[in-house]
């Protein structure tokens, strides 16, 4: 049993498998590790555990709160287990084929860059048990870690994670709606079938999931050296207009989102430089969003192979246990919604999973609700009730989404998330757990009081 967490997000691998990613979001006095039982896959003699760890800096997600130390933890559970503590016995490389990629988005975007990933300079096969490591540098030890609450301690305050594992199935695209410059093969992408471009061309694929989803993108590439893969994902495409005044390109309406022809394709991306080889894998370190994604291939002298293209669908896992019996027209209504409550809750609740990924009060109120009547899940509402707290201000205000490392306020919000504390007092047994956030309750009252006129309006 061992207990891991970093800063800002790892993948824990053991023997090649990966067995655990976070930490799960939260902030500096309140820190997440995760503990999990490794046995499972592990094996008699040689064993390895191997962790890539990244953090985007001044370019990371607004909801990704930092300590602006960029670091890794493992701990065994007992003398027994400290054989994998992190220390200078651990390995370590920076993996510079890595490079923040970003692309404008239409509106507000607050998720973070995307990744360019230069394969020539990238340890492929690094998580493996036979990979050959002795080049790497013994890792430096940092400040050690401690527990929220168990001393004087200048550091990130460590909490047991709050919530379980995200739920990760796989998932295919289901059509190929424009192909430029190749002849797909009838069943791809639906069956893992590869398909070759040819050296020295250009190749644009228009892949439709034919529903929003959210998930780990994992594209298997051989040869093409020199080319350049351009991964881009939109949850629609935009009818361009011109604007009469300017004669200008005008983005600003989606329309029916089934159709593409004649569509301008926006959103953000990955970038792929390919270096050659056999069977490289891409699998993108954040998860994304997409209905639609756009793959744009450009060879030089080598073709390139496409092996595989699928998805590793990912959100918190809820499990619906309520059955509405309403007609036809409601019932298929109720089914959007719940895809749509399912795509916006993951570590946190978010107001939406492409363009912003945070968990605003006002929105969340409406999405514990959904959880508090559709499910027996008690740890994802209580998790956005104590975030809620954490994000108090000494002016006795909530901020207005949280974990947020860009602060914001909406006064409203405040009275949002004290109506979370009523939802789940109606709906659940949470009587004495909900004793702990009266005070809270009762700073936010007391700062409207402060600002209330003769006729007690605002």
């Amino acid at each position: 049993i061992v207990h891991v967490s970093a800063d800002n997000r790892y993948k824990l691998f053991v023997n090649g498998v990966q067995v655990s990613l976070g930490p799960s979001r939260g902030d500096i006095y309140n820190w997440s590790y995760e503990t999990i039982d490794i046995a499972p896959w592990l094996k008699s003699g040689k064993n390895v555990l191997a962790a890539v760890v990244w953090n985007f800096a001044d370019q990371k997600p607004i909801a990704q709160i930092s300590f602006n130390q960029t670091g890794f933890l493992l701990q065994g559970n007992s003398p027994a287990e400290e054989i994998v503590n992190t220390d200078n016995t651990w390995l370590c490389v920076k993996n510079s084929a890595y490079s923040p990629w970003s692309k404008p988005v239409l509106g507000y975007y607050a998720v973070g860059a995307g990744e360019q990933v230069n394969a020539a300079v990238y340890p492929w096969d690094w998580e493996q048990p036979d990979f050959v490591d002795a080049d790497w540098k013994k890792a430096r030890s940092g400040m050690e870690g401690a527990a929220k609450g168990a001393r004087d301690y200048p550091g990130r305050l460590l909490v047991p994670r709050p919530i379980p594992s995200m739920e990760m199935r796989t998932e295919r695209f289901e059509a190929v709606r424009i192909a430029d410059g190749i002849n797909c093969p009838k069943d791809f992408p639906s069956k893992p079938i590869a398909i070759t471009i040819p050296a020295n061309s250009k190749v644009r694929l228009l892949l439709d999931q034919k529903q929003l989803t959210t998930g780990y993108l994992s594209l298997v590439f051989s040869k093409g050296k020199g080319s350049e893969i351009l991964i881009t994902y939109a949850e629609a495409l935009y009818e361009d207009k011109l604007e009469k005044s300017s004669k200008q390109s005008n983005l600003t309406v989606k329309g029916h989102r089934d159709l593409v022809e004649g569509k301008k394709f926006v959103g953000y991306e990955d970038k792929l430089l390919p270096d050659g080889g056999s069977a490289r894998n891409f699998t993108s370190l954040w998860w994304r969003t997409w209905r639609y994604l756009e793959l744009t291939v450009e060879t030089a002298d080598e073709a390139l192979t496409i092996e595989r293209l699928g998805a590793t669908f990912t959100a918190y896992p809820l499990k619906k246990e309520s059955h509405l019996r309403a007609g036809r027209e409601l019932e298929q209504m109720e089914k959007i919604g719940w895809r749509t409550a399912r795509l916006c809750a993951n570590e946190t609740y978010m107001d939406c999973p492409y363009y912003e990924q945070l968990q605003y009060f006002g929105d969340t109120r409406i999405q514990a609700m959904l959880t508090l009547y559709n499910t027996r899940d008690t740890l994802l509402p209580r998790h956005a009730i104590e975030q809620g707290r954490m994000s108090m201000t000494a002016d006795g205000l909530t901020q207005s989404r949280y974990p947020s490392a860009s602060p914001q306020m909406i006064s409203s919000y405040s009275l949002s998330w004290i109506g979370m504390l009523y939802d789940y007092w109606m709906m659940r047994d949470g009587h004495q757990w909900l004793r702990q956030y009266l005070p809270a309750a009762r700073h936010i009252i007391g700062c409207y009081e402060e600002y209330l006129r003769t006729d007690k309006s605002l």
